[in-house]
């Protein structure tokens, strides 16, 4: 029924947040033309939260061990605009994209029904 899930950021300079994702993320990507690209993201799992702002949603780049990811993305010029927090569902922190505003990276804690995050590999 569903095949897969299509996440849009919207960003005020679409080409600098593109080549981000495929320059220093190091996101696969193919061009739907015209240097549009469409970006392969990892496994990824959702969640409801109960909230009074409906219609809100917000995209968490998830890790293994966010010292670590932050120190890489750190050594590629990626601005953190906040420092490594605990939260009661993981660690988390964000970031700069370039052009296209802010995202959060996290270390979940919590159950997750991807096999590789649940089992630490």
């Amino acid at each position: 029924m569903i095949a897969g899930a299509h996440t849009i950021i919207y960003a005020e300079n679409a080409e600098k947040a593109r080549a981000f994702f495929r320059d220093v993320l190091g996101f696969a990507s193919v061009d739907a033309g015209h240097g549009w690209l469409i970006f392969e993201l990892p496994p990824g799992e959702l969640a409801f939260h109960p909230t009074d702002n409906p219609g809100h949603h917000e995209l968490f780049l998830m890790c293994h061990d966010i010292e670590r990811t932050v120190e890489e993305l750190e050594a590629k010029s990626v601005e953190f605009v906040s420092p490594i927090s605990d939260a009661r569902f993981g660690r988390m922190t964000r970031l700069k994209i370039p052009g296209g505003g802010e995202v959060s990276l996290y270390e979940p804690k919590h159950p997750s029904p991807l096999t590789e995050f649940s089992s630490g590999g």
